[in-house]
């Protein structure tokens, strides 16, 4: 199937069937899609946590609107992102990137010294905000991943980021949850949205062009 097709045929999952896993075959890949997003500058600024434990997503569900699809899916995918820019992060990236290439260290420093000087003197807020956007792109592309693998999905937005940051310790590796993704099988019968029509605003309206 084309990707259009693989997106017309999934929807945001109201209800799992906890007793259907994904392979951890599938879950790499799903992950793997995320991890060659494109980011701003290449920076990567977040980071994809994976969770299968049972009583960790009871835990999280306590944050959840949905907690009976936190509970049931089989995995439970969030999108933290960095609290903040720093030196130390930019360089480390940029360390890596050279030495992957066989390039001399600091060998993009006039780049990342324009980086430095546009992100490090803004407030954390705004650092976190374009970091946070960032993970919306890796978001995407592993919801198309797993609508190629005809696993099931729910992209969510609305849970308590501070109690997930709680539970997973995130602040400590500098870290704040942006974004979750439900993983795993229907429950046909409790999804009562599967067997409705998918609807989208229509081409001429959502399309301008010049």
């Amino acid at each position: 199937m084309s990707l259009i097709d693989n997106l017309n045929w999934r929807h945001a999952v109201k209800a799992y069937d906890p007793s259907k896993k994904i392979s951890e075959e599938h879950i790499a890949q799903i992950v793997e899609a995320a991890r060659l997003a494109p980011t701003s500058s290449g920076l990567q600024p977040f980071k994809v946590i994976v969770v299968r434990n049972a009583e960790i997503k009871e835990k999280l569900a306590k944050g959840a609107l949905n907690p009976d699809c936190m509970r049931d899916a089989s995995h439970v995918i969030i999108f933290a992102a960095w609290d903040r820019y720093t030196e130390e992060r930019i360089d480390k990236v940029y360390d890596f990137t050279t030495e992957e290439r066989g390039l001399p260290k600091g060998r993009f420093g006039s780049y990342t010294d324009k980086l430095k000087s546009i992100y490090l003197p803004q407030p954390a807020e705004l650092n976190f905000a374009h970091t946070a956007r960032q993970t919306y792109i890796a978001l995407g592309l592993a919801l198309a991943q797993a609508a190629e693998l005809k696993i099931d999905t729910t992209p969510v937005e609305g849970f308590n980021n501070e109690w997930v940051d709680e539970v997973l310790d995130l602040k400590k590796h500098g870290l704040k949850s942006v974004s979750l993704m439900y993983v795993g099988y229907a429950d046909q019968e409790k999804d009562w949205v599967g067997s409705m029509k998918k609807v989208r605003v229509p081409k001429e309206e959502f399309v301008m062009e010049f």
